[in-house]
């Protein structure tokens, strides 16, 4: 009973397991000392134990011998003391919020127990802020790991739980839901971290899509050894895009276009093709999403990993391939559900 009522408090210390103890201490105390002293039953010296701690001023329980006074005096000194003492640290503990914190805490772990197919992330700093904002306007479910308390104080993304742990931990790793999860990401500050976490990730699942942030162009190669899916260097991307922007202007504005979730005439997406899809054995000319959706399919990825670009009119569509299409969201919504069957 002592335990689940720690956990419902989460006061796992040692220091508030003694505020439990020493009451009932007393209380024993008191007991044995008016069986032994005055001889009287134990219900009895229970009764009077109980009645003396609690100031009641109700009547003896029997007439008190010489010794039995002596023993009550001390009794009342030092267990309404210490009944004090517990009161007292008890409501500090509510007045300075730290069973509200522990109960919020509570809150999230069942939240996170409930989470199925979410996206893990790892690390809140620049680039983790950008993900997650990505994530939640999607509406999808996420976990953001961060090892900084302070980090994640003002967290307050729509379909985010914050973590306070160490990404490198398999508990932590663990507690998101690692072994449900659909995806993680990592972009923790360093290689090493990111090489760990990786490593740790795929050990705990296996099946996991995990997407690694490299900086130092010798870690891609061991970041992909490690179990990394795909590995995504920053300032690469970030360095061909400039380029490009001089470049070929006129391809980047379209690109921007295309990927920018906010803008609803152009966007590109992937779908999956299920075995319940009429899509399934069919070819693009028969499936007519040209000319029903006003879709452009621009690629296949077939299930070896092939890539097919530009595929003809009588290019086969089957379970499993994966469609990427350019058109409005509207329209590319109507196909993500007739690939899905």
């Amino acid at each position: 009973m002592h335990s689940a009522f720690l956990r419902l408090l989460g006061f796992s210390s040692r220091r508030f397991l003694w505020l439990l103890l020493l009451p009932s201490l007393v209380l024993l105390v008191g007991t044995f000392g008016y069986h032994f002293i005055e001889g009287w039953s134990y219900f009895d010296a229970l009764y009077m134990t109980a009645i003396t701690l609690t100031t009641v001023g109700y009547n003896e329980v029997h007439p008190l011998s010489h010794a039995g006074r002596w023993f009550t005096i001390f009794l009342c000194l030092g267990g309404v003391f210490i009944l004090f003492f517990t009161a007292t640290e008890v409501i500090r503990a509510i007045i300075s919020g730290e069973v509200r914190d522990i109960m919020g805490r509570q809150q999230m772990e069942r939240s996170l127990a409930l989470l199925r197919n979410h996206l893990i992330v790892c690390g809140y700093g620049r680039m983790g802020r950008l993900v997650c904002q990505e994530f939640s306007k999607e509406k999808l479910p996420f976990v953001i790991i961060d090892r900084h308390s302070e980090v994640l104080a003002d967290f307050n993304l729509p379909h985010g739980h914050p973590l306070h742990g160490d990404a490198t931990s398999d508990e932590i790793l663990k507690k998101a839901g690692i072994d449900r999860a659909r995806a993680l990401v990592t972009v923790a500050a360093s290689d090493a971290d990111n090489l760990y976490i990786t490593m740790s990730a795929r050990l705990l699942n296996e099946n996991l899509f995990i997407v690694a942030r490299v900086e130092e162009a010798g870690s891609e190669q061991k970041l992909t050894r490690a179990g990394a899916s795909r590995v995504v260097s920053p300032y690469q991307i970030g360095g061909t895009r400039v380029a490009h922007a001089v470049l070929r202007p006129t391809v980047v504005d379209f690109i921007e276009l295309a990927t920018k979730t906010e803008h609803s005439r152009l966007q590109i997406e992937e779908t999956k093709v299920s075995e319940k899809s009429s899509l399934a054995g069919s070819t693009l000319q028969y499936s007519r999403l040209r000319q029903d959706l006003g879709v452009i399919i621009v690629a296949i990825k077939k299930t070896s990993g092939h890539m097919v670009f530009n595929p003809s009119h009588d290019a086969p569509l089957e379970a499993g391939d994966i469609l990427i299409a350019i058109g409005d969201r509207e329209h590319l919504d109507r196909l993500d559900v007739l690939a899905k069957g």
